[in-house]
């Protein structure tokens, strides 16, 4: 990332974005393009650095409750028009009012845009480039993978302001490992692409070129999964963590047997026997 860039963010990016830089005019803050059965959520603010202004948070909650209910849909692509992913909350819409009361009713939206990510039965896959900081980087913990450039760099960095990052938190420890997260709580400190990868945020670092390439690749792995095991294993994924042990193989033993059921597992099981039953002839 360029350095007068790098510079501006420290000051309007940190922890969350400048409306006063949105750009676009009348253009919608977020935008949903389709690609068969791929679907692409697009922050549309990127002089704002797609600071999530509560205009952005209504537009992906919108998004994300009508693509989850579409069967025409099985994955989606979070991504991010500009040179940064996301640089958090609006600091200036959040300045602006400060209530107790708004700003619980604002971290109470946001809350239902993550946890909307979560309760999608598609993956969600985070298509990161640039900076991904505070609530930013949220979304890319929020999401089931993600993908991110060489030169994206990561930060939970409201303690530089004097906030900790306490929503941030919950999906960032649910994804890194605790001393690691807890490090980048407290210190607000950046780490890079290839640090977020072998920590666990994301999935996959590729050149800023590549990116598209690699999240498509990784859609088109999906796709060429049974839908019906795909959806019923994210569910099962994410409720067993909550459990304890007992009660995680009692929910997965339910799930698999009911996923044995359907007619592509067992065609398929059919298929392998059959194969490996030729294979010995």
């Amino acid at each position: 990332m360029a350095a007068v860039r790098e510079s501006a963010s420290r000051v309007a990016g940190e922890m969350g974005g400048d409306a006063g830089a949105d750009a676009g005019g009348d253009a919608a803050p977020v935008q949903v393009a389709r690609d068969g059965a791929v679907a692409t959520v697009w922050l549309n603010r990127p002089e704002a650095y797609n600071a999530l202004s509560e205009a952005v948070l209504a537009h992906l909650g919108a998004a994300f409750e009508a693509l989850g209910s579409d069967a025409a849909v099985r994955v989606v692509v979070l991504a991010a028009r500009g040179s940064a992913f996301c640089a958090g909350h609006d600091l200036r819409e959040m300045r602006a009012t400060p209530s107790d009361d708004y700003y619980r009713q604002l971290f109470a939206r946001c809350t239902r845009v993550m946890t909307a990510i979560r309760a999608m039965p598609q993956p969600v896959i985070a298509r990161v480039q640039g900076l991904a900081t505070a609530a930013g980087c949220q979304l890319v913990a929020s999401c089931d993978l993600a993908v991110a450039s060489e030169e994206s760099r990561f930060a939970v960095s409201g303690i530089n302001l004097g906030l900790f990052c306490s929503t941030p938190s919950v999906a960032l420890s649910r994804n890194v490992l605790r001393k690691q997260a807890f490090e980048m709580l407290v210190t607000g400190e950046f780490i890079d692409a290839r640090q977020a990868m072998a920590w666990g945020l994301v999935n996959r670092v590729t050149p800023a070129g590549n990116l598209d390439a690699e999240v498509d690749l990784l859609a088109r792995s999906i796709l060429a999964k049974p839908e019906v095991a795909v959806r019923m294993g994210k569910d099962l994924f994410y409720r067993q963590l909550e459990m304890g042990t007992a009660a995680a193989y009692q929910l997965a033993g339910q799930t698999m047997a009911c996923n044995m059921m359907d007619e592509s597992a067992l065609a398929g099981v059919q298929a392998f026997l059959d194969k490996r039953s030729g294979s010995r002839r």
